[in-house]
């Protein structure tokens, strides 16, 4: 007998959100989303609310509205108990069957009582009084708000409280509800209400009005569909009211007419919306089209990662009807109003219980009714998808793209760092695309946001999956806005159990909860539809459905299986026999019932006795289930009729038209896949699927099959691309083209070769193909193809894969070093070919070095592409990546033991695991250290991490998981400086700055015996020897327990053969020692010119890798005692730590430059000649008066004389300052030089001789950071940071105004002014005589001003900033005129005019002094050029050396005629981008792009070139060859580009 249960109960726990729920018996009563509930108060304010509405519109529609508004009752029922009403839910009986087959409405159960009472009902005593202040709030924008608030607002208000009386609402229409309470309260809340959307507001209240009629109300759950398309309109107009204001003024910036745009959405919407009013007045199905007018502001997301075909699958959904008391439940979990309502749902069971079903259904119903949310669903044969690395980017583009002020917040975000489009790293994805926008979003968002993660237990079952869940289960998961939901769904897997059970913030719900009765209802519902056809009325009736809904046993899947195969005719069975065949099946012999009903499914198709037939069947569905992505029928064919053997090229479809009931596909053009996850499971376990099991271990034929296709199929140019100035995301119908030139098969074989290769044994047919592409022009035509299809991200991969197939493999050497070329090519230039695909071509083909194989092998079939006459790379850097994320120095790196992976340590206090080929960040950071961490290794089998820091800590980390494992290691009494593994991974020993070596049980993590004494002083490093029976120790007491050193020594390391020990120490110097006898061996290895921060010895023992404070890293032949090859550079900051990779081909650093840089170790040498002259910052220049000298001065504490002309030094350099020179300049007659130091001092040379004069002249309290002589060469003036301006033997008092250092100060010719520059921005004019401020500062800077110049007649100013730019201002008006084209890339700290004006001279800590001809700016402010010019105007504007066939020259290069070719077409339009567009049309961007008018993409510098480059304006760069120029006379572009491939080799 069925238990009694009291009237009210509780049916969901939610206040208890670690058990899991227990489920109603029976239908429910339930609230919609927010404020809409299922349960009628026991005043009954529906009577009193609808007299009243009635009584509302016949005044409003008479008479001139009263101002009492009443108070919104916005509450919710849902407290965790609801009303039980009638029996559990039972088998319907025959004729509740009669009426599902045949479209009849079921009556609504409370709404028909409620209608009759209507007459009767009385109004309330009293309307909230306090309510009035909920519409006062909006009266910002009239006068007469009041009464546009009793106009049109009062409907709304009356509205959300007749909602909260309603019963038995269909879950469905709950959510319409809901929608519509949240859209009446937004605009309820709107302080600024425009005129110009009154006539909406009309038609919006006449909606609301319309939506408490009685009739409108008895037939909310029949018209639930039309309801929902209500609420979408109601939603998204409420949204467009609330950001007019935004929108008119995007149209304004877009020159629409705002009042005929206005006036066109207003109008649709009110058509919409009689519309749907009228078909629910009629009760009609009529599909009406809905548009959407909330303005998306066209924001930049381009390029963020998304899921393709990861969302809604509305196949998927539940019957109508079913589910109904979990679908009510999750409804209710939505609406709940609680501040502490869980914002996460996990629905779990075993498979085929229908949890997708409910999640899509859930999903759909939300998006149908216009609310905010997303789904994503996990897929098993998606996995090489990745989609667990996309699934936040996922949902926060589709949030984005449903909500404008999510859109503009995730925009904001993203704009500030362009890398979070793509990051993998969920956590970033988490905080910075998810929190971060919806907490700026917070109260602009109509509401519910409800996010379905459907099938969690389908992503990969390794580290990818639990840092998914390490977000959910995190404190800031049970902090998402209260208006936030995540639903999710899984089967019950140990580590999402372990994760999700205990979690605090997600209550947990199974299916298995469900009453059987309950299910089986659902279940004999969906056979009633799925057989109610009427071919099958004579054999399946009342007694057949109930037959199958009891075999089922509450199973879902089971269910649709039998009803598939019953249905489904085969020869030689009846209809009746297929039934029987059905119902006679039972579990047993170690096999589910699921099990025995697929085991008849392909016995009935594929006898087991038919050997041809199995082989086949075999053959197949290791085809489908091998593919990485699921692909159509048609392309499967295609794919096997490129298999090697011809017996398998026969038609896929003699086995898949039988196996419809398991697959999907089959017979239309969608992908060929599993039904269900649990066929899969099945057909791979050959304990239960037995003659019909399916090894997937073996996917050679697919492999070959790739292989062919992209041999046979690729193309130069393939989608007939017409422009290279396009991005691919701006090219209008990509789309179309890719369907047209990109077969699915060739798209599929370019994604997923090397996936199949991999798996596949070493063949040399595989590996001729693999020859034939990577050795050829194919590999770009690749590259192209997966550049277009927006599958970039795989190329590196790819290559790596393959790579390691074709290892040891000496036939086939030639093609490995290929690959590995052509990996850095894609690690060089992917910023290029991933943006747009022409760009792989005449951006990073050109731009490869020349002496790499692949160079050699390409660039001969290619023609008229960007020549490097000066800058131009010969072998790839030594330095292969540069791994960027650490916000602070990074002290500390080591590789994995398979050399795949780089843990650092940083003073950001984190740790961070990096993928060693691909250069991005794999997982999470590791947290959990409050201060520096010093050093980090990695346990000998790769799956730990043992972590030292500043805060007195050690942690050990799970590499995999990237958790922490454990407590941290106790008993420490000073700060770890380093630590180490042992060889077999049992213990650990760390180095501490109180002089002691400790000893840990890494397992136990208990220290072993006392602490190591003898230090004393901090110990920098320790380490095990190979053999684990020895330590090495090195400490600031200057010894590694061996003596020699004659500073802190910073780091030890043993060799691999445990005989020798390297040091490093803070004397500059390498010692090696004899670890037997403890004597050095050998003289110690000099060359670093400051500290030696980190040493280590690679894997042969043959070579020593130093990295130092002077920015370098050394290798050392350990044998000979010497330095191989010159310094590896790039680093700008000191280098902490080194280490090689375990094959020695790598090495890795870590700098406080914030970066962690892969070396190759083998081709280590320096690029290019040295740079000769200054070895520090270049700080400040001048032209002497002659204009045929310059002097430089530098960090470095020399002074220098260059020869103007030819760029080469004069003599040696002026040497007398104690640090760095920061300003200098020349006297008048070029006799003399003045220098102002970092040491205070002013110091005069003679620019002949060389020496100085006379004494230092002192005064300055701080840095002297400029100096200039007086017109007469009699004073010199000083600036300096103690911000006062001095002259010689000071005069008069200092010139006060500025608020920050000044660091640069200028005479004006003839005496009369002094000019200075300062931090804090401006430059300022001063009276020489009288020391005050002439005018207002001058201001256009965006940082500190470094340096400043008057120009010969005393008109212009010149001055150079920390912003990279050159301005020049007018000296009498006090306004700027210009700014010089881009050209340094660092600050500029000294310029200077030439003796004629004519030119400037700029220096910058780019290390380089550039000569600038600025007459061309000069002639047009004199002349300024017109907005609209003819090609003669053009020619006429600038001088010849500035124009190209009557244009304005594009040039980056010292050689006038190595402009751009044919760059009228490219510069078009730069008239109207404003002045500075007309001098510099083109602009190199941080994201490495040179880009012209109207955005067009010229070309693309990798990091690698971004380097100083040569300006258009340029004369000379010193010194003359550190500059990149570009020679782009012969270059091909714009609508021409596709003739760099020469025609005897197109394809």
């Amino acid at each position: 007998m069925a238990r009694q249960h009291p009237k009210k109960r509780r049916l969901f726990e939610f206040g208890k959100p670690r058990s899991t729920s227990n489920l109603p018996t029976g239908p429910a009563q339930a609230p919609a989303m927010d404020t809409v509930s299922t349960t009628a108060t026991p005043s009954n304010p529906f009577r009193g609310t609808l007299t009243r509405m009635r009584r509302f519109i016949h005044q409003s529609n008479h008479s001139q509205p009263t101002s009492i508004v009443p108070e919104a009752i916005g509450t919710s029922a849902y407290q965790g108990t609801l009303e039980k009403q009638g029996q559990p839910q039972t088998v319907p009986s025959q004729d509740d069957q009669r009426a599902i087959c045949e479209g009849e409405p079921v009556p609504l159960p409370g709404v028909d009582d409620a209608a009759r009472a209507f007459n009767t009902m009385h109004p309330m005593s009293r309307l909230g009084e306090g309510a009035v202040n909920l519409i006062n709030d909006t009266n910002a924008a009239f006068t007469d708000i009041q009464n546009i608030a009793d106009t049109y607002l009062k409907p709304l208000e009356i509205f959300n409280e007749v909602v909260t009386t309603l019963a038995k609402i269909h879950p469905y229409a709950q959510i319409a509800l809901g929608i519509l309470t949240a859209a009446s309260q937004l605009l309820m809340k709107q302080a600024n209400l425009d005129k110009a959307v009154l006539s909406l507001l009309q038609t919006i209240r006449t909606v609301y009005e319309f939506l408490t009629e009685k009739e409108t109300i008895n037939n909310i759950n029949d018209m639930k569909d039309t309801l929902a398309k209500i609420a979408r309109v109601i939603s998204d107009a409420a949204q467009f009211i609330k950001g007019y204001s935004e929108t008119t003024s995007f149209w304004k910036r877009t020159g629409k007419n705002i009042g005929s745009k206005t006036q066109a959405i207003i109008d649709d919407y009110t058509t919409t919306l009689n519309d749907l009013m009228q078909q629910y007045r009629d009760r009609a199905t009529r599909d009406i089209q809905i548009n959407v007018h909330c303005v998306l502001e066209n924001l930049n997301l381009e390029g963020m990662a998304y899921a393709g075909g990861a969302g809604l699958n509305m196949s998927k959904i539940c019957l109508d009807g079913t589910r109904t008391e979990i679908l009510q439940h999750m409804i209710d979990w939505i609406a709940d109003s609680r501040i502490d309502a869980p914002r996460i749902m996990w629905l779990h069971d075993q498979a085929g219980r229908g949890k997708s079903t409910i999640a899509h259904t859930i999903a759909a119903w939300i998006k149908s009714a216009g609310g905010l949310g997303s789904c994503f669903c996990f897929a098993r044969d998606r996995l090489a998808e990745r989609r667990e690395e996309k699934i936040l980017t996922t949902i926060a583009r589709d949030l984005a793209d449903r909500d404008p002020a999510f859109r503009q917040a995730l925009a904001d975000i993203v704009s500030k760092d362009y890398s979070l489009k793509t990051t993998g790293d969920v956590t970033q994805q988490w905080q910075q695309l998810i929190l971060k926008p919806l907490s700026k979003a917070d109260g602009a968002i109509v509401g519910k946001v409800v996010v379905v993660i459907d099938a969690l237990d389908e992503s990969r079952p390794d580290t990818s999956r639990s840092r998914i869940l390490s977000l959910l289960t995190s404190p800031e998961a049970g902090q998402l806005p209260a208006n936030f939901r995540i639903l999710l769904t899984s089967r019950l897997l140990p580590d999402i159990e372990e994760a999700l059970g205990s979690c605090q913030h997600v209550a947990a719900t199974s299916l298995d909860d469900v009453p059987l009765a309950s299910v089986k209802h659902d279940i004999h519902l969906f056979v009633s539809n799925e057989l109610c056809h009427r071919h099958l009325n004579d054999v399946i009736g009342p007694k057949e459905i109930d037959q199958i809904t009891q075999k089922s046993d509450g199973l879902f899947e089971w269910a649709r299986l039998a009803c598939d195969f019953i249905k489904r005719k085969r020869a030689g069975r009846t209809l009746r026999e297929r039934f029987d065949d059905v119902i006679v099946l039972r579990s047993g012999q170690g096999r589910t019932l699921l099990d025995k009903t697929y085991a008849t499914i392909l016995e009935s198709a594929v006898p087991p006795t038919d050997p041809l037939s199995l082989t086949r069947f075999r053959s197949v569905m290791r085809q489908i289930l091998i593919t990485l992505t699921p692909l159509p029928m048609s392309t499967l064919q295609i794919m096997r009729n490129h298999f090697p053997n011809e017996e398998d090229h026969y038609d896929v479809f003699v086995i898949l038209e039988f196996m419809a009931p398991v697959l999907a596909g089959i017979g239309d053009s969608s992908p060929v896949r599993p039904l269900h996850a649990s066929f899969y499971d099945f057909l791979t376990d050959q304990s239960r699927s037995r003659d019909y099991f399916i090894d997937t271990s073996e996917p050679y034929d697919m492999a070959f099959a790739s292989l062919q296709i992209l041999c046979k199929e690729l193309r130069f140019n393939i989608c007939h691309l017409e422009s290279s100035y396009l991005s691919n995301s701006e090219v209008p119908d990509l789309q179309d083209r890719i369907n047209q030139y990109i077969t699915t098969h060739l798209s599929y074989s370019c994604q997923f070769w090397a996936h199949h290769l991999e798996k596949t044994m070493f063949e040399p047919v595989l590996g001729g193909l693999v020859r034939t592409i990577v050795g050829s022009e194919k590999i770009l035509f690749w590259m192209e193809t997966l550049s277009i299809i927006d599958k970039w991200g795989r190329a590196a991969d790819t290559l790596v894969c393959t790579a390691t197939w074709l290892q040891n493999q000496a036939e086939f050497e030639d093609a490995s070093r290929m690959i590995k070329d052509e990996i850095r090519f894609i690690q060089h230039f992917g910023g290029a070919a991933a943006h747009s695909a022409p760009h792989l071509y005449i951006s990073a083909l050109p731009l490869a070095p020349s002496n790499t194989r692949l160079s050699k092998m390409l660039l001969p079939k290619f023609s008229s592409l960007v020549g490097v006459p000066v800058g131009g790379l010969m072998e790839w850097m030594a330095a292969q990546l540069a791994l960027e994320g650490h916000s602070d120095g990074v002290l500390s790196v080591a590789f994995s033991p398979d050399g795949r992976r780089v843990v650092s340590g940083s003073s950001d206090m984190t740790v961070r695991i990096w993928d060693a080929e691909r250069g991005v960040q794999i997982g999470s950071l590791l947290q959990g250290h409050t201060d520096w961490v010093w050093s980090v290794a990695f346990s000998p089998d790769g799956k730990r991490i043992v972590s030292g820091s500043r805060d007195w800590t050690v942690r050990v980390w799970d590499a995999e998981m990237g958790v922490q494992i454990g407590s941290p290691l106790q008993g420490l009494t000073s700060q770890v400086s380093s630590v180490a593994f042992s060889p077999d991974g049992k213990r650990i020993v760390s180095g501490l700055t109180d002089s002691t070596v400790r000893v840990w049980d890494a397992e136990m993590g208990v220290q072993i015996g006392s602490p190591l004494q003898g230090h004393t002083a901090c110990v920098w490093s320790v380490a095990f020897s190979p053999n684990g029976e020895r330590i090495v120790s090195g400490s600031d007491d200057k010894t590694v327990t061996l003596e020699g050193h004659s500073d802190i020594v910073k780091s030890v390391a043993f060799s691999p053969d445990s005989k020798r020990v390297v040091s490093g120490s803070y004397d500059m110097t390498v010692r090696i020692w004899d670890a037997e006898r403890g004597v050095q061996i050998g003289s110690p290895l000099q060359g670093h010119t400051s500290q030696v921060l980190s040493v280590a010895f690679s894997p042969d023992g043959k070579r020593v890798v130093s990295g130092s404070a002077d920015s370098t890293v050394r290798i050392w032949d350990a044998g000979r005692g010497v330095q191989i090859g010159s310094p590896l550079q790039g680093h700008t900051g000191w280098v902490w730590s080194v280490a090689f990779s375990p094959d020695g081909q790598r090495i890795v650093s870590g700098s406080n430059d914030n970066t962690v840089r892969v070396w190759d170790a083998e081709m280590g040498v320096q690029i290019g000649d040295p740079l000769q002259g200054h070895t520090s910052w270049v700080n400040s220049v001048a032209f002497s008066p002659n204009g045929k000298r310059i002097v430089s001065g530098s960090d470095d504490s020399t002074v220098r004389v260059w020869d103007a002309e030819i760029g080469v030094q004069i003599g040696g350099p002026l040497e007398g300052h104690i640090t760095g020179v920061n300003s200098v300049a020349f006297s008048p007659d070029g006799k003399r030089i003045v220098s102002g130091s970092q040491d205070k001092t002013v110091r005069i040379w003679g620019a002949e001789q060389g020496v100085q004069i006379v004494s230092p002249l002192q005064g300055h309290t701080d840095w002297v950071q400029s100096v200039a002589f007086s017109p007469n060469g009699e004073r010199i003036v000083s600036g300096s940071h103690d911000k006062t301006v001095r002259m010689g033997v000071q005069i008069g008092s200092p010139l006060q105004g500025h608020i920050d250092w000044v660091r640069s100060v200028a005479f004006s010719p003839n005496g009369e002014k002094i000019v200075s520059g300062s931090d804090d921005k401006t430059v300022r004019v001063w009276g020489a005589d009288q020391g005050v401020q002439i005018g207002s500062p001058l201001q256009g800077h965006s940082s500190w001003v470094r340096s400043v110049a008057f120009s010969p007649n005393g008109e212009r100013i010149v001055s150079g900033s920390d912003d990279m730019t050159v301005r020049v201002w007018d000296t009498e008006r006090g306004i700027q005129l210009y700014c010089l084209p881009q050209g340094h890339t660092g600050s500029v700290p000294t310029v200077a005019f030439s003796h004629n004006g004519k030119r400037i001279v700029s220096g910058s800590l780019d290390h380089t002094i550039r000569i600038w001809d600025c007459q061309i700016y000069e002639d047009n402010i004199i002349n300024p050029p017109k907005l609209k010019m003819s090609p003669h105007d053009l020619k006429s504007a600038f001088p010849p050396s500035h124009t190209v066939a009557g244009a304005p020259a594009v040039c980056f290069s010292s050689v006038p005629s190595h402009a751009l070719y044919d760059s009228e077409q490219f510069i078009d339009g730069c008239q109207s981008e404003g002045a500075q567009g007309w001098y510099e049309p083109v602009k190199l961007h941080p994201d490495g792009w040179f880009r012209g008018p109207r955005g067009r993409l010229l070309l693309w510098l990798s990091p690698t070139f971004q380097r100083p480059f040569y300006s258009s304006c340029n004369v000379v760069v010193i010194p003359s060859d550190c500059c990149t120029e570009l020679d782009m006379s012969q270059m091909v572009h714009g609508d021409k580009w596709h003739k760099c491939l020469k025609v005897v080799d197109r394809l």
